[in-house]
């Protein structure tokens, strides 16, 4: 008998293998020899996320190499899938062993999307149908979790209709893409936009939802208005409170002041006072969306930086899986968290008495926990010496879970809050002020506010007496109303997760706030940062701007469901009945096939309406970053490549990515490539393995090569190379 494990990438393979007994790393995978989980021998490989991809459109059509509006739509009879030349290695080893496998464990990430990944490589390798398939669902990397999973598989037919559900929408978000990013973009080029345009169910509209914020800030006009303060002195102390009304001129505060007689110190009186005292729970348990949103708050992290540092938190078996919509935990995360308590507060500077050691709906409740928990520390408690050794945005974020996980065992924030009314002539001022009890949970959180930020926490009030007689200089204090402020990067994620309030349908509004808006935990921070690759926003000082390019299209898809988050919404309705097994994934895709049909009918009709300037439209730099080495024409930058300008002209090809071997290319690294023909040695490349390398560029017969020969120069102190420095932990 030979049982092949499936897991999603190298490191998670290598992460459940340390729960077995005797294991051998081979080349691609991982020889297991365990009676207690096996019957015979057992292997375990991995893919390197998606080993299969959709095809092209050119390998059904060779029209369908070159867009043109008289090929569309792109519709093939059935869609096809392939390995990627730079993963058919690892294929070859995967699928070489799914071949020997009388049973196949899937250990992929537990959710639609690593079901999807496993089966698609499955079917490619022609086992799918015969060979039995077991489950391996955990939320966790820990090696008592990790070994109860193995013991406890789950039968593999369960999770069928989730692939076939999540491979409906990766199909029908090809198709859309494969048809609407060619329409868009051929039928710009006929008002003047040569450029490249990507259009997708997910970052469309929500790149639309950003315009809008933007159209409403510029079309925003700025009216002055007239606020009245009044300064209170009391035998006890002052304070100060504000009449609520604004009036819009200053004629409008002197008429209001002389009907009331008021002038200089005035008598008045404490009108009215009440005290209540009020309780703030700690917050909840972090989501994927409120760390990235709370991280991004604190210091500017990207959501995609986010995701990336607590994945590897995750991989290290620090924190739990991140991917995860949930803000709620089950009683078993409660009852090993409540246990170590004092453990994780050891790791911290603030230290606290445990209050609720008991499980609460707010944080915990299995009913609200479906594929996944909160983010929360695992059992695994490192040393203090550890945490510090971590690197800063690590520690961070590390210390941000673990913090936010305390507080829940912490005292309730107490405090005592007080409404005043001062009676001015007859004019009522307010002001609310409130005195702490007992600061629970806030003693976890130790942020310093940011610098020149005014405070939003209310003012503590001297002793006062209902009926007591003060004394109020009243002044106005001119302002102006202001439009919304631009969205922060970080804002995007909680934008695009309650997508469902700007849609009309009240059903569809439901199944987007059920499903949390567009996109998912695990793909909202690629969205972003595929928005900022295609140039339709960039981020500066944290906010975001809409560029021309970004508008153009925001105003080419205006009025279509492309630009709406309602298709989302339409989508999951039927999405989830194909994961329920109600519906087939057929009728859904011929589905998509009449939307696109459609499109192709009144997308032409709507840009014909459009009025656009071309010259608005700002590449890098008009003349292009150099010259292109095939044609002569200017090469610019287009999203996520730098292309030849003459590539319709003449069909020219030339292309070279941004991001090589990971590591992102400047507009000058690119120039002094396209000039000189080569580049100085650069660092930060990474191999297929991870591994970091330099080299220098070299262009040769239109196509990028790595050069070796060069060796990176470094600054000569005394004839040395200056040591490395390094980052204090102190």
């Amino acid at each position: 008998m030979t049982t092949v494990i499936l897991a999603e990438k190298p490191d998670q393979a290598r992460s459940y293998a340390t729960v077995f007994k005797q294991t051998t790393k081979q080349k691609g995978y991982i020889t297991i020899n365990d009676s207690r989980f096996f019957k015979g021998e057992a292997i375990m490989t991995w893919g390197i996320g998606h080993l299969v991809e959709l095809c092209l459109p050119g390998h059904y059509k060779k029209e369908w190499k070159r867009w043109n509006l008289a090929n569309l739509p792109i519709l093939p009879t059935e869609v096809e899938f392939q390995v990627p030349a730079s993963k058919q290695e690892q294929f070859r080893i995967v699928k070489s062993w799914l071949k020997k496998a009388t049973l196949i464990i899937i250990a992929t990430d537990p959710d639609r999307e690593g079901e999807n990944i496993a089966r698609s490589i499955i079917k490619q390798a022609g086992v799918m149908s015969h060979v039995p398939i077991k489950r391996l669902w955990i939320n966790s990397q820990e090696n008592d979790v990790v070994r109860e999973g193995f013991l406890h598989l789950q039968p593999g037919e369960k999770f069928e209709p989730m692939y076939e559900e999540a491979k409906a929408r990766q199909v029908a978000d090809w198709l859309v893409g494969m048809n609407a990013s060619p329409l868009y973009s051929l039928l710009l080029r006929t008002k003047g936009i040569q450029d490249t345009f990507s259009v997708g169910r997910v970052q469309t509209p929500t790149l639309y939802l950003i315009y809008l914020r933007q159209k409403e800030i510029e079309a925003f006009v700025s009216e002055p208005f007239f606020e009245l303060k009044a300064n209170i002195e009391a035998e006890t102390g002052s304070f100060q409170a504000t009449y609520k009304h604004r009036l819009k001129t200053k004629e409008d505060v002197s008429r209001l002041l002389d009907k009331h007689g008021i002038k200089g110190k005035t008598a008045s009186t404490i009108a009215e006072l009440s005290k209540k005292n009020k309780e703030i729970p700690s917050p909840l348990l972090h989501s994927l969306a409120t760390l990235q949103a709370s991280a991004n708050r604190k210091w500017k992290y990207s959501p995609s930086k986010v995701l990336s540092v607590v994945q590897k938190l995750y991989e290290k078996k620090w924190l739990t899986y991140p991917r995860t919509e949930s803000n709620h935990i089950t009683n078993a995360e409660f009852s090993y968290l409540r246990k170590q308590v004092n453990q994780y507060q050891q790791l911290i500077e603030q230290q606290f008495e445990p209050t609720f050691l008991f499980p609460r709906k707010r944080y915990v409740d299995d009913a609200k926990v479906q594929e996944h928990y909160a983010i929360i520390p695992t059992k695994k408690v490192p040393t203090s010496l550890q945490v510090e050794k971590l690197k800063p945005d690590e520690k961070n974020l590390y210390l941000e879970v673990l913090r936010t996980t305390l507080a829940m065992f912490a005292p309730t924030y107490k405090y005592e809050e007080t409404k005043v009314t001062v009676d001015v002539q007859g004019l009522p001022f307010q002001t609310t002020g409130k005195v702490e009890q007992d600061i629970g949970w806030k003693v976890l959180f130790p942020y310093a506010p940011a610098k020149n930020k005014k405070s939003d926490e209310p003012p503590v009030l001297p002793p006062l007496q209902q009926g007591e007689e003060v004394m109020a200089t009243v002044k106005a204090k001119e302002g102006k109303t202001q439009p919304p402020p631009l969205y922060t990067e970080g804002q995007l994620i909680p934008l695009m997760k309650t997508a469902g309030k700007f849609v009309e349908d009240e059903e569809e509004q439901a199944v987007l706030n059920e499903v949390t808006g567009i996109g998912t935990g695990a793909t909202r921070a690629n969205i972003i940062e595929t928005l900022k690759n295609r140039e339709y926003i960039t981020i500066k000082q944290n906010k975001v701007h809409v560029t021309e390019k970004g508008r153009i299209l925001c105003q080419a898809v205006e009025g279509n469901l492309l630009s709406k988050a309602d298709m989302t919404a339409q989508w999951e309705l039927f999405l989830r009945k194909i994961g329920q097994g109600e519906k087939d994934g057929a009728t859904f895709i011929g589905n998509i096939h009449a939307y696109i049909h459609r499109l192709l009918k009144d997308a032409p009709d709507h840009l014909q309406t459009m009025s656009i300037d071309a010259s608005t439209i700002t590449e890098s730099d008009q003349s292009g970053v150099g010259p292109c080495p095939l044609c002569g024409g200017a090469v610019l930058s287009r999203g996520p490549v730098y292309a030849c300008s003459k590539a319709k002209e003449n069909s020219c090809k030339f292309v070279i990515v941004k991001t090589l071997a990971k590591k992102k290319l400047t507009d000058a690294t690119v120039k002094r490539l396209l000039t000189k023909g080569e580049t100085a040695p650069l660092r930060g490349f990474k191999s297929k393995q991870g591994k970091s390398f330099s080299a220098a560029l070299a262009l040769k017969e239109g196509k990028i090569e790595f050069d070796f020969s060069k060796k990176p120069t470094y600054r000569k102190t005394n004839g040395k190379r200056p040591a490395r420095k390094r980052s204090s932990t102190k």
